[in-house]
This record gives structure tokens, sequence and C-alpha cells, in this order.
């Protein structure tokens, strides 16, 4: 609930920003840097928010930890009981006390996942106020938890003493600190959304809409005050427990889930019935909440009438915080419910419940969301555009889209039977992985994201036994995403390209304009370095890739497309497979730098491609393993030769590496290479020595014969 407070900073904030108006719309100018702009704000604000709530997680934590040693003690310190609560209450102890360093001064913070990131220094005086609450009430409580775990592990110390210090100090600062840290976040969320609609106004329509909106916003300020203090003099009328907060749904609960009959008159709205009192709360929201949420809110109550249940856990138990509430006009609505003891001569007499609609909260935390992700995708395509050739980009949208019209015609095929349903399968996989691998190529991880996702829809489909034509139906979704993923590359390149080429034309001796070429130029040898860079950091392993022969020579569109396609799948194959990494490469006696020797070479009827990388070779026994796990007979894998051995390399499914990422795993790479070579009449051959080398040698005929 907003205070009257903070309804005055917002409309300094708007007054402030009615003054710099101007300022702003002569700030506004390049998209990208517009873009990072935005990007940093929203992600300030969440990771303040993100950490606040991490603090105040591990205060309950310790709190929790705290009184469970209490309930526990004189129990074997050895125990894994107490060893797991005290190591978590020492880990929990200390992640707090980085955290408020970090709050305070900034610097780098990680969250529970390992995830680190950057948190800047705090400004606003208001929420500096806050964490410094938050601190004096931890410097509180901290040297206790301290004392109580130098002593704890200490059999012949005395730890009941330190122990209940801090579990009573516990009692006092813990409240403190989440109503301090409570606060920091609602101040820092009113920061977020004052700064989201500054941007968003912006954006919008300027100065205009701006005096508009905050004319309705202070009228609409007016209004809701007005009709609080109306309200607070009705619910004068009625128990202390509405009146303390008539802006709210509050109500009082039996130990059968009854509402009293007294309870605020917002609750009606919130709820969307009409006289509830005397009604079963399970009724009222029975086909507004998931089954299993219901029945966890039943036992939840009973719980909460149990005295042995600690009054800190209720919040950690609660079922319907942040609920979604359900109606028949199926305009969904998020709720939080709140619920306390109420108390008579020391028994449990009603649960009091406080209700908040918190629909506008979750929308602009959705929205938040929504636009860091659009702005990450835009860096990361604008990224791609101004690093590597129009050529290139040119290209790879083509290809999109003519891989997009390729599995778009698969599907169109009418197919019955399951081998035939399968071969649509394996037909649109090969095209599919072909995307991701140059999308992968070009760092566009939002279009390598989809098409993994699409590869493991396949693949899940591929396990299935009764195929019919309606599973496929799911898949178009994806194909529109890298539809409009590739029409909004296109767009931004376009967009980039006309600018620098109007930045780019200068007046020549006679007047006239003329056109400097852009700057990135990069050819496809660059290109090949840099994928396997990009590949080998992945990967973990250290990588030289020499590229020849492709910026020289100049290909038909065919030949051009299915080299490219080639040489991504090779090059991949040889950092993942080929190439060891550091360790392994100096327990073997080599540098820690793989070398990849690639080029391309014209000869009088043919184009020869060789890719040769001083790895570890081709690993046979790891393909006899795999043959044999495939089904194949031990004795006849036993039996092969090394030649025959290589061919399974080239066979659909096939890999010898046990899990899949990004770049492999998913045994369909040589099988493309395989499949491409033969559309183009090509020859393949494959050399290697354990330990020391592989080398793919390819030769393409310029002019394959008519079949």
């Amino acid at each position: 609930m907003s205070s009257p407070i903070n309804e005055q900073n917002t409309d300094k904030r708007y007054q402030s920003l009615i003054i710099s108006i101007g300022l702003f719309l002569t700030l506004i100018g390049a998209l990208l840097a517009f873009t990072f702009y935005t990007s940093s704000i929203l992600q300030k604000n969440t990771r303040t928010i993100a950490l606040s709530n991490q603090i105040a997680n591990d205060a309950q934590a310790v709190i929790k930890d705290l009184f469970d040693m209490q309930n526990s003690y004189g129990e074997e310190i050895t125990s894994p009981h107490v060893t797991t609560v005290l190591k978590r209450l020492k880990d929990n102890s200390a992640r707090i006390e980085t955290s408020l360093t970090t709050l305070e001064k900034g610097g780098v913070v990680a969250d529970k996942s390992g995830k680190q990131y950057t948190l800047p220094t705090i400004e606003d005086t208001q929420i500096l106020k806050n964490v410094q609450q938050t601190r004096q009430e931890w410097n509180q409580l901290k040297p206790k938890v301290d004392d109580y775990l130098g002593v704890a592990g200490d059999i012949e110390k005395d730890s009941l003493t330190s122990l209940s210090m801090a579990g009573e100090q516990a009692k006092t600062s813990s409240l403190a600190m989440n109503d301090s840290l409570d606060k920091l976040t609602i101040s820092v969320f009113n920061n977020a959304e004052s700064q989201a609609n500054i941007i968003r106004l912006i954006q919008a329509v300027g100065i205009a809409i701006i005096l508009g909106y905050f004319a309705i916003f202070i009228f609409f300020f007016v209004r809701r005050l007005r009709d609080a203090d109306a309200l607070a003099l009705a619910a004068q009328k009625e128990t202390q427990d509405i009146m303390s907060n008539v802006n709210t749904g509050l109500f009082l609960l039996d130990n059968d889930l009854n509402i009293g009959q007294q309870y605020s008159a917002h609750l009606e709205n919130i709820i969307g019935e009409k006289d509830i009192g005397g009604k079963n709360l399970s009724t009222l929201l029975q086909n507004k909440v998931s089954a299993k949420d219901l029945e966890t809110t039943q036992g939840f109550v009973k719980q909460l009438y149990n005295p042995r249940v600690k009054e800190k856990l209720i919040d950690d138990l609660n079922p319907l915080k942040k609920i979604m509430l359900s109606n028949q006009k199926n305009q969904n609505r998020f709720l939080d419910f709140k619920f306390s003891r109420v108390y008579h001569q020391k028994a449990i007499d009603k649960i009091l419940v406080n209700v908040q609609d918190i629909t506008n909260q979750v929308r602009l935390e959705q929205r938040l969301e929504q636009e860091r992700a659009q702005n990450d995708l835009q860096i990361e395509m604008l990224t791609t555009i101004l690093n590597v050739s129009p050529k290139i980009i040119t290209e790879f949208i083509t290809n999109t889209r003519q891989n997009i019209n390729d599995i778009n015609e698969v599907l169109k095929t009418p197919g019955s039977s399951q081998s035939e349903l399968q071969e649509k399968l394996n037909r649109m996989y090969r095209v599919m992985h072909s995307l991701k691998g140059e999308a992968s190529s070009l760092s566009l991880h939002s279009f390598t994201v989809i098409a993994t996702n699409f590869e493991e829809k396949l693949k899940a489909l591929q396990h299935k036994s009764d195929l019919v034509g309606n599973d496929f139906l799911p898949l178009t979704i994806h194909l529109e995403e890298l539809l409009n993923l590739s029409n909004t590359i296109d767009a931004l390149g376009r967009r980039i390209n006309h600018n620098s080429a109007d930045t780019n034309a200068v007046k020549n001796g006679n007047g006239a304009e003329t056109t400097h070429p852009s700057p990135a130029t990069k050819g496809m040898n660059e290109f090949y370095q840099q994928y396997a860079d990009n590949i080998a950091t992945r990967q973990g392993k250290q990588v030289a890739l020499k590229a020849t022969g492709f910026n020289d020579l100049h290909l038909s569109r065919d030949i051009e497309s299915s080299l490219k396609k080639i040489v991504i799948q090779l090059v991949r194959n040889a950092v993942v497979h080929g190439i060891e990494t550091p360790d392994a490469r100096a327990a073997a006696g080599k540098s820690n730098l793989g070398n990849i020797n690639l080029s391309l070479l014209d000869l009088a009827e043919s184009y020869k491609l060789t890719i040769e990388d001083d790895g570890a070779g081709i690993n046979f026994p790891a393909i006899k393993e795999k043959a044999i796990q495939m089904g194949y007979s031990p004795e006849d894998v036993n039996g092969w030769s090394e030649q025959k051995l290589i061919t399974l390399l080239f066979k659909s499914g096939f890999s010898t590496k046990d899990t899949t990422d990004e770049d492999a795993g998913r045994g369909v790479g040589l099988d493309i290479i395989k499949e491409d070579i033969q559309l183009l009449q090509g020859q393949l051959n494959v050399d290697t020595k354990r330990g020391q080398f592989t080398r793919f040698t390819i030769r393409l005929p310029k002019n394959p014969t008519a079949e």
C-alpha cells in the first residue's frame, strides 16, 4: 500500500520530468544507445530487488536455523542434522554480510545459483536509509550468531547461552530487518515503476502525452485520497483489525475456513463476490484457483491453528502468494494473501487474512522482463550486424527463409505410415540442424535457442511409436518465431546499412556525392576463424584456426551455400571432437593451443576443401563401444576395419558424445555433410592418426553432371 509520502515523491519526479523534458528529447538519438540506456535502468532495479529479497530470505533462514538448533539442543553435534544446520547458518550469515556490503557500496555479488552480477552504488536517500536500518539490525544480531557459531561445534563448551541470546535477538531484529527490507523493495519498485513509465512515455508520444498523463495521475491520486478518507471514517464502526487496512481485503477465518461477518468492503471487489460474510473460503475460490492450490490452502489453514507451527514459518508455508485468480470473463488477476494469527487469552482464536490485488505489480514485472528480453535480443542482433559483413547477413536471412520454406514443404507432404512420418522428422531434423549451425556461427543465440527447442521436439517425436499428423502442428510455432527473428534482423540490417550509406556519402571534387563502403567487410576466412574461437570458448578449449582461399574465390550460389554448411559442420566437429582440452594436450606433450588448418583450392575441374586438426585423432574404441550400444554385434564390430568404423560417423543419429549442447551430441552433423557432398557429386576422404591429427578432404566438381 503506497503512503502519502511516496505519492508526493512521485509528484516531484513528474514535475522534474516536465522541466527536463527538453533535455530528454535531445538525448534520444541512436537506437542502440537508447537500448543500452533502458536495459541498464531495468537491470539496476531488478538486481537491487533481487538482492533485497535474497537478504530477506537468508535472514529468515538464519532465524529458522536458530530456532531449529534450540529445538534440537542436546542432539549429537556430529549428527548430519546438526552439522548441516550449522553449515547453512554460517553460510547464510556470511551471505547476508556480503549482500548488505554490496547494497551499501555496490560491487559484484552472486546469487544462490552462483551467477554473478554487478550492483551499482545506491544514490537514493530513502533506499540508503532503509539499507542503513537493515545494517543496524543485522549488526546487533550478527555478533550473537557469530558467538554461537564459535562454540556450537565444541562439545566441551556451553553453547546454550549464546544460542538463547542469538534467538532472543533474532526475534527483535528479524521483524525490523523484514520491515526495512520491505520498505527498501517498495522504494526500489516505485523507482522502477516511475522509470519504466518515463521510458515508455519518451518512446511513445512526448511532451503532450506526458502532460496529459500527469494531469490524469493527479486527478486519480486526489480521488483515491478522498475515497480513502471516506472509507477510513466508515471503518471506525468496524473492528480494529479492519480499520487498520481498509484499502485491502480483510476478513477473519475460522478453523473450518468460514469467513466472518465483518470484512472490508474492498474484499468484494477483489474476490468478485457479494455478501461474502459466513461463506466458506474454499467455495469462493473453487474454479478460480487450481484444485492443488485449493487443497494445499485447506491444509495450511488447519496448520495455522496448530500452536506448534512457528509464527515465523507462516509466510514461508503460505500457498496463496501471488496466486492467479480466474473469472468467467477470462480476465485473470493476481492476488496476494497474507495470514496472521489472532489470539484470545493466549489461544489461537481466528486467522486474520489480508488480500491485495497485485495485478499491476505482476504485469509490470512481466513487462520489465519482456522489455529486457527484447532489448537483449536487439543488442545481440545489432552486435552481429555491426561485426559481420552485410553479404553474410543477407545469405543467412535468405538461407533461413529457405530452410523454413523447406520445413513447411515437409510438413505439407502427406504421410500416413510410421515410416513416412519418421522420414519427415529426419528431413526436418537435418534442415533445422543446418540452420542452427549457421545461426551459431553468427553468435545469434536467440536463433540457436529456438532451433535447439525445435530439435528437442523432433527428438521427442522420433521416440514416439504412434505418430499422427497432428503431432507436427506445434512445430509451426517455432517456425513462425524463426521467421519473425529473421524479419527483425533484416529490418535492423537495412536501417543500419541505410544510415551507414548516408554517413559515408561525401562530396567529390566535382561537388557530386560519392559513397564509400562500410568498414564491416570481413570475409569468410575471418568469419570461420571467429566461429572456431566462439566454439572453443564454449567448450573450454584453446584453438587457432587458419583459413585460406575463401575470400578469393567466386563460387556459384548453390556451391557457396552448400560449402558453407559443410565448413560449419567440419569446423564444429574439429573443435568439439578433434582438439583436446588444454589439460589433455599438456598431458600428451602438446601445446595448449590446438591448431586447425582450413583451406579451399580452385583446381582445374573442381574445388578442393581441406580441414586438418592436430588433435587426438578419431577414437576408434569409442566408435566400437557406441556401435555395440546401438545394437551391432560385438563380434562383428571388433572385426571391422578402421575405414568401416569411419563410415559409422556419417550415419544419422551416431555420436560418441554422451551429452548434447549447442555444438554437438545430436549425431546429424556429419550425416548432413555426407548428404550435401552426394548432392554435389563430390568425394570425401578421411585420414587420421591417433593422438596426432584428423584430416577431411573434399572435392566438389565445378560442373556436376545432370542426373
